[in-house]
């Protein structure tokens, strides 16, 4: 917490700093500042660039800069601090909003008129006044709608690697995603941290274009941004939704792209201050900071809004094991899995059947959510394509000539769930109806002695229907 200070102290201006390294400039013989307090720094020219307190100690205080500590000289840099956090004006007009990371306007716009400006640090939550997610988000996407359901207040990441196509995904999980049967405000709000500027314009032109910004917050941290920057872009973007949840009672899903490219942030600032390094360079503090992000979805008593997170993150070689995946699947309630052999194969999206999980699914499915065969059919799609995958297996080691009947069924199968169940237009949408009729279609492709996870009853109803 920041103490408050008396008006001398906050308006006290200092001139002259002791060191700049990197995006970090210490100030020293200063009155005692607390943790994240918020800093005005002036250059010799006049420019005006803000920053914040990452370490305070007796009369001294390193000082991360947003905008960069080019221009910034030793002897000439003023420096004020503001006695304040981080804050960002919040309201419903920032719907339809392009911003910067830390919540300047971008799109040419106004900066936009709030009566509440929110310190982007959030507000602990205590853990028994969270409700348990338990209603269904539909995302118009096979794959996951029905395998691996979104959950309301659920945390639900994907995990992807270099060249696959996750903002694809992202885009049309954002034009898409929606709640179905419910008379209920629905808005997203979307960060995006380290993209290139043509990655960046691909979102806006598709969500412009699609009609969908309008529902849209979008923040935007450019790969040519100070690294500083992308640490405040997330805290800001959950800052908006979390006004929009609990204030304005909407149900917001929070998109965050690419967490790696936040992780790397974090590095570099732990690297430039000289901490001692954990797990492949990473601070030992990573897990943490993580959790302060990730934790910030959820529901809460007393209100009815929710915040449902989809942070987004590209795995360095493809290695699930690599500490940004790793720490974050510890955090999450599961992981959506994009590989590279669907997409090699032209799959779109190339979401993977078995490593894909979400650990909330099953208590956002079944009658008066989505439709009483959910759960037996998308356990039952699972099973079968796992057979498939040791058939395949023995296929390349005997050949698949050498396969009886029942075995070529199940390759028949395989080809089926991933060319009619898993692939989908980009710019298809699909019912959760329309989704677990497809998993009907496909799985009727297997004799019944072979499905039994699924009821007698639900065989008779759907079966090759």
């Amino acid at each position: 917490m920041i103490s408050v200070k008396n008006e001398a102290l906050s308006s006290r201006e200092y001139r002259g700093v002791q060191q700049i390294v990197g995006p970090l400039i210490i100030v020293d013989r200063i009155h005692n500042v607390g943790f994240n307090e918020l800093v005005e720094i002036r250059t010799s020219g006049g420019e005006e660039k803000l920053g914040l307190v990452l370490e305070a100690g007796e009369g001294m205080a390193v000082v991360q800069v947003f905008e960069g500590t080019t221009g910034l000289s030793l002897p000439d840099t003023s420096v004020r601090f503001r006695g304040e956090a981080l804050k960002v004006p919040v309201g419903k007009e920032m719907l339809g909003r392009v911003f910067d990371g830390v919540g300047r306007p971008v799109d040419g716009g106004p900066r936009p008129i709030a009566d509440e400006r929110w310190d982007v640090n959030g507000v602990p939550v205590n853990p028994t006044a969270r409700t348990y997610p338990k209603k269904f988000i539909q995302t118009g996407i096979s794959a996951i709608d029905g395998m691996n359901t979104l959950v309301r207040g659920q945390k639900l990441p994907v995990f992807s690697g270099a060249g696959l196509p996750h903002n694809k995904v992202t885009a049309q999980i954002v034009r898409q995603a929606k709640i179905v049967g419910e008379d209920v405000s629905f808005a997203i709000v979307f960060a995006a941290m380290g993209v290139k500027h043509d990655v960046a314009r691909y979102f806006i032109d598709n969500f412009q274009q699609t009609g969908v910004l309008e529902n849209v917050v979008l923040f935007l941290s450019l790969a040519d941004a100070p690294s500083v920057e992308r640490l405040m872009t997330p805290r800001t973007a959950l800052t908006i939704a979390e006004y929009l949840a609990f204030r304005e009672n909407m149900h917001v899903l929070v998109i965050m792209t690419d967490m790696t490219n936040y992780c790397e942030a974090l590095r570099e600032i732990s690297t430039v201050r000289g901490e001692i390094p954990s797990r492949k360079s990473y601070p030992g503090y990573l897990y943490s900071d993580l959790a302060s992000l990730y934790e910030r979805a959820g529901m809460v008593e007393q209100s009815t809004g929710s915040i449902t997170q989809v942070p987004i993150l590209t795995m360095p070689n493809d290695d699930i094991s690599h500490p940004v995946p790793d720490l974050t699947g510890y955090i999450t309630e599961g992981q959506i899995v994009l590989e590279r052999e669907l997409a090699q194969r032209g799959i779109y999206p190339p979401i993977a059947g078995l490593p894909s999980l979400s650990r909330l699914m099953k208590d956002g499915i079944g009658p008066g959510m989505t439709r009483e065969d959910h759960a037996h059919i998308a356990s039952q799609l699972f099973a079968a394509y796992a057979k498939v995958k040791d058939v395949r297996a023995l296929a390349s080691v005997i050949g698949e000539e050498e396969l009886t009947p029942l075995d070529n069924l199940y390759i028949k199968y395989g080809e089926a769930f991933e060319q009619q169940f898993l692939s989908q237009r980009e710019d298809e949408e699909r019912s959760i109806e329309q989704t677990l009729d497809l998993g009907w279609q496909v799985i009727s492709l297997l004799p019944k002695e072979e499905l039994q996870r699924i009821t007698e009853e639900e065989l008779v109803k759907y079966y090759g229907k």
